[in-house]
């Protein structure tokens, strides 16, 4: 894939599930649709936020196949490898490539906390079985492994590794990773609270959480911030900041499926042992959402941005 691909908005999508937990394909079908019309720049398929470790490889293969018919080639489409063991994520890459993935967004094995070893020899092994590029993901604070910038110093000889997920909710860690690598990777940012300080200082894209509710306004935060035209981009992102602070929690799965079932009309159905949002977490989300869409900006003046 061009390098050039790497870059802009790219939704960590959520699995939608039917009432007996089973994939609910048709709901995928809509909700990936939503993200593609407002001109997304791709889309991540079973992610930390499409609760990979409660899915079957099977059923991994099965979603992205649906985002890959949503896509229909228009934009690129990864899935992530989030895999107990190295053996088991080179087994699914190997099948998604088969099955015309474009790429992949990699974690270390979990839980098993690697070394800094360890987990280079995974994103090597994981790398050579898909044969795509690869974003690698940096979360240390949910899985409890960092993969440093002097690790991905020694990791760019890898030309299958072609972009970064900052996730360690530390923004100066962007430059960091600049610094140390000049320009060899694509920098995304993975935290949305995050996202327009991260561009101010290069970050080139964005894995998003909260875009599944509101893909309009997180491209047009992204786009205009491109345009250099921050003034506006920085007044959608207040707006939008009490919203993207219900995605850094341990339950940002549970939080954004229900702005999504607020927002598109779907449901906030998770696989156990998730459970939806009850009491006061509930009614705190709601009140979020009720103040959002009261005051939701207007972007029909915003065509110049697109």
């Amino acid at each position: 894939m061009a390098a050039n691909l790497w870059t802009g908005v790219f939704p960590a999508v959520t699995t939608r599930f039917t009432e007996d937990d089973r994939l609910d394909i048709a709901e995928m079908e809509k909700s990936f649709a939503l993200q593609v019309k407002a001109g997304v720049d791709g889309l991540i398929v079973c992610g930390s936020l499409g609760e990979a470790s409660t899915l079957d490889p099977e059923e991994k293969l099965e979603i992205l196949g649906v985002a890959r018919r949503v896509a229909a080639g228009r934009i690129p489409v990864l899935l992530t490898i989030m895999e107990s063991s190295t053996r088991k994520g080179c087994s699914l890459a190997e099948k998604a490539t088969k099955q015309g993935v474009d790429g992949f967004m990699v974690l270390p094995g979990a839980p098993y906390k690697s070394d800094a070893r360890e987990t280079i020899t995974h994103y090597r092994a994981v790398a050579k079985a898909g044969g795509k590029p690869v974003m690698i993901y940096i979360n240390p604070v949910a899985y409890g492994v960092d993969i440093t910038p002097a690790m991905l110093v020694e990791m760019a000889d890898e030309p299958l590794f072609a972009a970064v997920k900052e996730s360690s909710d530390d923004v100066r860690r962007v430059t960091k990773i600049f610094n140390a690598c000049g320009d060899r990777y694509r920098v995304f940012t993975g935290v949305d609270n995050l996202a327009l300080e991260s561009f101010s200082v290069g970050a080139q894209g964005w894995v998003a959480g909260l875009v599944c509710a509101f893909p309009e306004e997180t491209v047009a935060i992204w786009r205009l911030s491109q345009q250099g035209r921050f003034a506006e981009a920085t007044q959608i992102y207040r707006w939008f900041q009490p919203l993207l602070d219900l995605d850094v929690s341990t339950k940002l799965v549970q939080n954004i499926k229900l702005v999504e079932a607020l927002v598109t009309g779907t449901n906030d159905r998770c696989r156990a042992p998730r459970l939806p949002v009850i009491g006061a977490e509930r009614a705190h989300i709601e009140a979020v959402v009720k103040k959002a869409l009261a005051t939701r900006p207007d972007l029909s003046g915003l065509s110049k941005a697109a």
